[in-house]
């Protein structure tokens, strides 16, 4: 699913509902002041676009938080992996289960 491309009249909404704040540090966002739509639940784990998990975020602020999501969305990856069995088995499971790597000659 391609990322939704926010208009000028989303942008203009999603300003307005939040007040002109940024939902990350709550300071005003001024006139001439650089912000992104930020999604407060990242958009990589849940797809949602809707207005509910969206708000207005200082450019600054936005790269901070995106830095730390990053690592909670890479966890997540992992964890679903492994719970449908995408994810390799540790040797000691392995060995444990009874099976033996064996040599080709």
């Amino acid at each position: 699913m391609p990322r939704k491309h926010f208009s000028r009249t989303d942008r203009v909404r999603i300003f307005d509902l939040s007040g002109g704040r940024c939902h990350i540090c709550c300071q005003k966002i001024q006139v001439g002041e650089a912000w992104d739509i930020e999604h407060l639940v990242p958009w990589e784990l849940t797809r949602d676009d809707s207005d509910s998990n969206i708000r207005p975020a200082h450019k600054t602020c936005h790269k901070v938080k995106t830095a730390d999501d990053v690592s909670a969305i890479r966890k997540a990856d992992r964890i679903r992996a492994k719970h449908i069995g995408a994810w390799p088995q540790s040797r000691a499971k392995i060995k444990s289960a009874g099976f033996r790597k064996t040599r080709s000659m």
